[in-house]
């Protein structure tokens, strides 16, 4: 039985780029649907899921940081990459601070798109799990890396893509202090174009998602001088 291809869904209201990317990505292997709106994103979603969004961040009417909102607020986890013509680094945290998984500015050569989505494709993977087993606990926390849910005590927490990816680095060396570099190259791919800034921004991220405390973390603690740490068991 021959495997599916990647669902990717395009969301970008020039008409020239939807064309281009609907058939670049066609040609690299990828079943490619392009909408130019949220309202047909919602539309293409109802029909069918999809594995990754590629979503402009200016659009008229609802923009991509409107809709990124609407999705991470209802708990859906579906991998998003950013577009946009901005060159400002502040959009690209801001994008990142609400969910987002990667950011590409345009202009952009569609060949990096490509590149882009089979990275994030890689990371989600359930091939890439602590050793080799299916779920591990760590704490009062579960992680089932074949369904890609955390749970905290059995309550399913919503975790994007991103957050996963990074609860699961930190829960393959508990009790072990992190890095950003070794956060970035073990959750998002020692490739990703990401500042030690936007680590930052995605461990708050996290630690709002599976109920720590901000201001004194239990869980996600601050190791001054070097990274994060998640401590668990007896350290708690």
């Amino acid at each position: 039985m021959t495997e599916k291809p990647p669902r990717i869904l395009v969301v970008d209201d020039d008409p020239e780029l939807r064309s281009l990317l609907q058939r670049f990505l066609s040609e690299h292997g990828f079943a490619v649907r392009a909408v130019d709106s949220g309202r047909g994103m919602d539309q293409a979603l109802q029909r069918e899921p999809a594995d990754v969004i590629v979503l402009d961040l200016m659009m008229p009417g609802e923009d991509g940081l409107a809709i990124l909102r609407r999705l991470r607020v209802v708990g859906d986890p579906v991998p998003v990459i950013m577009l946009t013509a901005r060159g400002d680094p502040v959009d690209r945290v801001v994008g990142l601070e609400m969910g987002a998984d990667d950011y590409l500015a345009k202009p952009f050569l569609p060949r990096e798109l490509v590149a882009r989505i089979a990275a994030l494709l890689r990371r989600m993977a359930p091939e890439r799990v602590i050793g080799r087993e299916e779920s591990v606990t760590v704490g009062p926390f579960t992680i089932n890396h074949a369904t890609r849910v955390v749970t905290r005590e059995g309550e399913v927490l919503a975790l994007s893509s991103r957050e996963f990816a990074l609860f699961a680095a930190f829960a393959r060396s508990p009790g072990r202090p992190l890095t950003r570099a070794q956060l970035i190259d073990r959750a998002l791919g020692r490739d990703a174009e990401v500042t030690d800034r936007a680590i930052d921004v995605q461990v708050g991220r996290l630690r709002k998602a599976i109920g720590d405390d901000g201001a004194d973390p239990r869980y996600l603690r601050t190791v001054w001088g070097l990274g994060y740490v998640l401590v668990a068991g007896d350290d708690v």
